[in-house]
């Protein structure tokens, strides 16, 4: 067991959002560089909410003892399966506590050994956005964490130019690499091609019955239960309705199968001007932004792009 943190005094009010990357190695080290920073934020009456995996949640629990009632903990397979959710989830816990006059404190590990291709490419770009979401944040520290021993050195390496803040054990420090320039567009990393050869076909409006055949046709041959069918059908058609109201009246979908999932892409001509659309919900007056919310509350995984021809959505389906 990790010895209990001895009480210091308070440290000076946070007047910004903060947000490091927890370089660590090993299991030791995640628990060395964590277990103060909650035990700190108890003992100040702050709220702490602690997003990793579940055998991660178990220990922290154990070695905080008391001090685990005080916590909020979820389980990042369930929060951030798809990684496009988890920052609705921190503007959650930052709104419940709003006006408390009490900093808050975050530990969220999206990024594991396991997290590959498309989605760590994914969740480099929500550890980017997150410096956008929450700029406005006084007092809100988050600490993401990154296992040295297990990730790739090139993962490792990205998450310097993602996060401010370097922190090992309880000391932090400056990224000399942290890219200061906030996103104010969807990517425009480009997408790589399917492997397989995909159905392609054009969407416009009062013609989308045959998109949403070739959608059910795919999922059905991969195996996708109904309800996961269903919702890949509904995203597909919210895609294309967004394609036909703001693309220029009508778009282009590709459906494909790769090894792990059923991918649709719609492609139109239109232009997305938000960086976080579809990662937050849209605001009641917003008149817009539900389709894309939508479409990540219910896909496994959502890139959106936007290229110099138009913008791109693609939806992922795990097998």
């Amino acid at each position: 067991m990790i010895a209990p943190m001895m009480r210091t005094k308070p440290q000076a009010p946070i007047d910004t959002f903060r947000h490091e990357a927890l370089l660590y190695a090993g299991d030791d080290g995640f628990f060395a560089g964590t277990v103060p920073f909650i035990r700190e934020g108890v003992a100040a009456g702050e709220p702490v909410l602690v997003v990793v995996d579940r055998p991660k949640l178990q220990r922290l629990r154990a070695e905080l003892n008391g001090d685990a009632e005080h916590v909020e903990f979820a389980d990042m397979a369930a929060v951030g399966a798809n990684p496009g959710r988890i920052i609705a989830a921190w503007r959650d816990f930052v709104d419940r506590h709003a006006g408390s006059g009490r900093r808050l404190r975050g530990i969220g590990e999206p990024i594991n050994p396991g997290r590959r291709g498309a989605e760590l490419v994914e969740c480099h770009r929500h550890e980017e956005l997150l410096n956008l979401a929450f700029a406005d944040a006084a007092g809100f520290w988050l600490v993401c964490p990154y296992d040295t021993q297990a990730l790739d050195p090139a993962v490792v390496e990205r998450a310097q130019t993602t996060h401010p803040l370097l922190r090992e054990g309880v000391v932090s420090r400056d990224s000399a690499r942290f890219d200061r320039e906030a996103p104010t567009v969807p990517s425009s990393d480009p997408l790589p091609e399917p492997s397989t050869e995909p159905d392609v076909l054009p969407v416009e409006d009062g013609a989308l019955a045959q998109a949403r055949h070739c959608v059910r046709r795919h999922a059905a041959a991969a195996g996708l239960s109904d309800q996961r069918r269903d919702d890949l059908v509904l995203a597909v058609t919210e895609a294309a309705a967004n394609s036909i109201r703001h693309g220029g009246g009508n778009g282009v979908l590709r459906v494909w199968r790769e090894p792990d999932a059923v991918v649709c892409e719609m492609r139109d001509a239109g232009r997305l001007d938000q960086p976080l659309a579809g990662r937050l919900p849209p605001e009641r007056d917003a008149g817009g932004g539900y389709g894309l919310w939508l479409i990540t509350q219910v896909c496994d995984l959502v890139q959106l792009r936007q290229f110099e021809s138009g913008s791109v959505v693609r939806m992922h389906m795990r097998l």
